[in-house]
């Protein structure tokens, strides 16, 4: 019997228009069903060790991300990591860790479906998040590779900081909390319309 895999949808494909129309200097994109694996286990272990020679990097440590290679591995707590791939590698990323692991106390789950991921750059990057969000994200304080679990206007996100400056920055929502940010988005950067003269960051 042939088992179907379920189709996934982007919780924000009627968004794509509007975010077209926002200021030149906040670019807002999804990246919609990323391959999203949670890892459980016990830091310096044999399985992270393990997992650690899988993948090619070494598990990042509090509120960092490890964003070199195709798997983006970052920090969610004490014995926990989500790792971020393209769509379509679950299945193959799935096996290969389990492989790893093997008989080692750790867990690997599937919860791809649980968020979307928003790409956003351009350098009013900080200066519309900073409406909403309280982690300062001047360079010094949260510099590139920072993945704090945060709120922003009221919704839980990791916030993942790829760009100097927060000039790119990931966020990483719950899909049921996708729209609602994704209006926030757009009603934070109205002010700006228009906008094609980069401020100050200082």
């Amino acid at each position: 019997m042939t088992v179907e895999t379920p189709t996934r949808f982007s919780p924000l494909s009627e968004w794509q228009d509007r975010f077209e129309r926002l200021p030149t200097g906040f670019q807002v994109r999804e990246l919609p069903c990323l391959t999203q694996l949670t890892l459980r286990l016990e830091p310096g272990s044999a399985a992270a060790s393990a997992v650690e020679s899988c993948l090619g990097v070494t598990l990042p440590g509090p509120v960092r991300a490890e964003l070199s290679g195709d798997v983006k591995v970052l920090w969610m707590g004490p014995d926990e990591w989500l790792l971020v791939a393209p769509d379509g590698e679950r299945d193959d990323l799935l096996a290969r860790l389990r492989s790893a692991v093997g008989d080692e106390f750790a867990t690997v789950t599937d919860v791809s479906a649980q968020r979307t991921t928003l790409a956003l750059s351009g350098h009013l990057v900080r200066e519309v998040l900073a409406q909403g969000c309280a982690i300062d994200l001047d360079p010094r304080v949260t510099p590139v590779g920072s993945c704090p679990t945060t709120l922003l206007a009221q919704a839980p996100v990791t916030l993942v900081v790829r760009g100097e400056a927060a000039s790119g920055v990931w966020l990483l929502v719950r899909s049921s909390f996708a729209s609602y940010l994704a209006a926030w988005l757009v009603d934070a950067c109205t002010e700006y319309r228009g906008s094609t003269v980069p401020r100050s960051l200082s």
